[in-house]
């Protein structure tokens, strides 16, 4: 009898620990079978379908998505639920799916089972959607939006700009774009919490992509040679374009006393725009305007929104933005031909515009027509152009937008006809209500609005002295203004008050033919008026333009951006040309 032992099979060999390999097979298989049932299960909460099974997201934030760009777009691809709302890398999207335990518990309390309970709750959700997305770089946004990947060439303007400060500052997507696939909420936060949300990390600042760069660096270029195709095709269609606009040759070739042969002088196209309520509060209030931050820093409305007037002007005209009475058949935007000169004494200016094609009354006034006597106002608005100290708190980049507030007429906060009874009509003229004014004769601007305060300051009047303290340093605005009913010209100027008169002077004629306006002006370069700015040839001046159209009146008028006025330089915006 032998005392060896059996063999052992192949499958109880020992490889680890004691653990036979028949053993560590079987917890293998084991384990491949549970990793893929829990990994399918996982990825199965993932699918839209999923995200919507229940009531709360099917009848809310579902129904928002679904008229997205993120939902429906030409090239057909779609972002789903979890491809912005579950992290890519396994690890973050377990950690994910522990968090979203928190969200069955709260079903199961009905936190959110109704429409009511869920906007009651909304800001709440957001915060902290947004707040993870601020502390991952807006990692979800990044797997389909990539700078390296970007064309600059093909984006607006705007976006061009606010993509180069991100990377330099270290903004991430979820600063800029919230509200983009669910119902806007972020205008709820106060100006401290959006400034608190905004702010850039150092950590994610990034290099500028070479393509970025090679948009940057061959900027200039590029717009020299646009500029050139675009002077060919206006040659090539100039008998098309004067057959279009119907003007009369003898009006473009000079003016009214032929001092000026405007016929050698280049026109700058300019668009005005209707800007509804969009008061210097509303543009200096993050939650209303999300371009505060770049105007506080130091950007210029034209620097974001040239090319946008239309576009702006569209929206705001029907009321979809920013105006709570739109007048139904006004027109968005006024395309509008500039051509300045000058000699040693006085700017010369030259304004085209094409006539309102039908008129749109006013349903809130009699009659239709808000000043029956001017089926056209005409106004200029210019200001110093101190870069590193204006006169006037941020002329040099908002223009005329300084002036309008948010509690003159027409407005959201106009002040009722007792308040206008008060002590202040002793020092203003409230006959006809409020019109404009400038923050440097105010103690105080309401900005924010809180706790139910009202915004702008028409009430916190500086004492006489200051405001003339004011005016002899050059804070405030010029205002030069042609009324085509009476063929009045008016030269006043903006501080405490909207004054029509008091200047140098200024000289307006205009005229309609053929469903062309044309109006004219001019005025002296120097001048010892208070109100009045002297100008000087070797200087810019901050410039804007604005339109009372089709008999109206007040606020509903169509404005420019600011503009750069020089005098014999090609950089300025519009050049005066020497004569």
């Amino acid at each position: 009898m032998s005392n060896q032992l059996p063999k052992s099979g192949f499958m109880s060999n020992k490889i680890l620990m004691g653990t036979t390999l028949g053993v560590a097979l079987f917890f293998m298989t084991v384990g491949v079978i549970f990793w893929g049932g829990f990994n399918t299960a996982m990825e199965a909460t993932n699918t839209l379908e999923f995200c919507i099974s229940c009531h709360e997201m099917e009848e809310n934030v579902y129904q928002e998505y679904k008229t997205t760009v993120h939902y429906s777009n030409r090239s057909g691809v779609r972002a789903s639920c979890s491809d912005c709302h579950v992290p890519d890398p396994w690890v973050h999207k377990l950690m994910r799916k522990i968090k979203a335990s928190n969200e069955l518990f709260h079903k199961v309390l009905g936190t959110v089972d109704t429409p009511e309970k869920f906007d009651e709750k909304r800001l709440t959700l957001a915060k902290n959607v947004w707040r993870t997305m601020k502390e991952t770089d807006s990692r979800e946004c990044r797997n389909c939006h990539d700078f390296d990947s970007m064309n600059p060439e093909d984006q607006k303007k705007r976006s061009r700009k606010q993509h180069i400060n991100g990377m330099q500052a270290g903004n991430t997507c979820i600063d800029c774009h919230k509200g983009i696939a669910h119902k806007k909420v972020h205008d709820q936060l106060s100006d401290e919490e959006l400034t608190a949300l905004e702010m850039p990390n150092e950590e994610n600042k990034r290099p500028v992509p070479a393509q970025w760069q090679a948009f940057i660096d061959g900027k200039t270029t590029e717009s020299e040679t646009t500029e050139t195709e675009e002077e060919t095709e206006v040659a090539e269609e100039e008998e098309v374009v004067k057959e279009e606009t119907e003007i009369v040759q003898t009006t473009s070739n000079s003016s009214s006393d032929g001092s000026i042969d405007w016929s050698g002088i280049e026109a700058r196209e300019v668009t005005l725009f209707f800007p509804g309520q969009s008061s210097m509060e509303w543009v200096m209030k993050g939650s209303d305007h999300g371009g505060k931050r770049a105007v506080a820093t130091g950007d210029r409305c034209f620097d974001c929104h040239e090319d946008e007037e239309v576009d702006i002007g569209d929206v705001v005209v029907i009321g979809e933005k920013i105006e709570l009475t739109p007048i139904p058949g006004k027109r968005g935007s006024i395309a509008v031909n500039i051509q300045a000169a000058h000699d040693a004494d006085n700017l010369y200016m030259r304004f085209e515009w094409p006539d309102i094609e039908e008129h749109a009354p006013v349903p809130f006034v009699d009659g239709g027509k808000m000043d029956p006597d001017n089926p056209i106002k005409f106004a200029i608005m210019l200001a110093t152009d101190n870069e590193d100290e204006p006169d006037v708190e941020y002329a040099e980049r908002a223009g005329c937008w300084q002036t309008c507030h948010h509690d003159v007429n027409y407005m959201p906060h106009q002040p009722d006809g007792a308040e206008l009874n008060g002590a202040l009509a002793t020092r203003l003229d409230l006959g006809q209500g409020f019109t404009k004014y400038l923050a440097e004769s105010r103690t105080h601007i309401e900005v924010e609005g809180k706790d139910g305060k009202k915004r702008g300051g028409w009430d916190k009047l500086r004492d006489d002295a200051e405001i003339q303290a004011a005016m002899e340093n050059g804070a405030f605005m010029d205002l030069l203004r042609y009324k085509a009913g009476t063929g009045e010209s008016e030269d006043g100027h903006i501080l405490a008050e909207r004054i029509m008169s008091g200047g140098q002077g200024v000289e307006f004629n205009g005229n309609l033919s053929d469903g062309v306006w044309t109006v004219e002006m001019t005025r002296k370069l120097t001048s010892d008026k208070p109100g009045d700015i002297s100008m000087s040839t070797d200087q810019w001046y901050n410039i804007g333009f604005a339109i009372h159209d089709d008999y109206s009146s007040s606020r509903f008028h169509h404005v420019s951006l600011g503009l750069k006025l020089g005098f014999d330089d090609e950089d300025a915006e519009i050049n005066a040309i020497s004569q």
